[in-house]
């Protein structure tokens, strides 16, 4: 990918199996949100292609944005801003399965201005689950909440990889996090790229 005279990257070269959980690593300003605009279709590289499967259906979490204490629609109804705005039984039902699978049904009254970090960037992800992604990326989702939001979030994805076999794509500078939920890494630095699996990622690197 090239920008003018400046290239990001060159030479990328990476496989994601199905099912699989990897994180996406590299110093800040090496290219890793360019390249997830580019998977999502929102940029186009300079040179070379890249495939998805032809069953893939692509979920997005994006990075945890706040929400103003006032905004005034409660969880279930920002869920379903990602539906049909006339929403028939089947569509309700969706939501309220999404409610359930991200813990958020108990609660799915609150306003999203009063929910807290972890609530919110769950709604966000009930949000994507709509969808019915067998692919989901999380950009940078956990940054900014506290650690027991990050631990809550990241055990449900694991658990939605276990449960739905969804393959997770998670950019995080978390190297901590990564090690204890995905199972491998692409680590992006000086315009390459390196895979390998979590449990060998090089001190050296972090």
């Amino acid at each position: 990918m090239r920008f003018d005279k400046y290239t990001v990257f060159k030479d990328l070269n990476f496989k994601l199996k199905k099912g699989s959980m990897t994180a996406l690593l590299g110093p800040n300003g090496t290219g890793k949100t360019t390249l997830i605009n580019i998977l999502m279709n929102m940029l186009t590289p300079s040179a070379g292609t890249f495939k998805f499967a032809d069953a893939v259906r692509l979920g997005y979490v994006p990075q945890f944005r706040n929400i103003d204490a006032e905004y005034p629609l409660s969880i279930e109804a920002f869920i379903g801003l990602n539906a049909p705005v006339i929403k028939n039984s089947a569509t309700k039902q969706a939501i309220k399965k999404q409610l359930e699978e991200t813990n958020l049904y108990q609660i799915r009254n609150t306003r999203m201005g009063e929910a807290s970090g972890g609530q919110k960037q769950r709604a966000y992800l009930a949000q994507a689950l709509l969808d019915n992604p067998n692919v989901i990326i999380l950009d940078e989702a956990t940054a900014s909440l506290d650690p027991m939001a990050k631990d809550e979030l990241m055990k449900l994805i694991k658990h939605l990889n276990g449960k739905h076999k969804i393959t997770v794509l998670f950019v995080t500078h978390d190297v901590s996090l990564a090690r204890k939920y995905m199972q491998n890494y692409l680590y992006l630095n000086h315009g390459q790229i390196e895979q390998g699996e979590m449990s060998q990622f090089k001190e050296a690197y972090e």
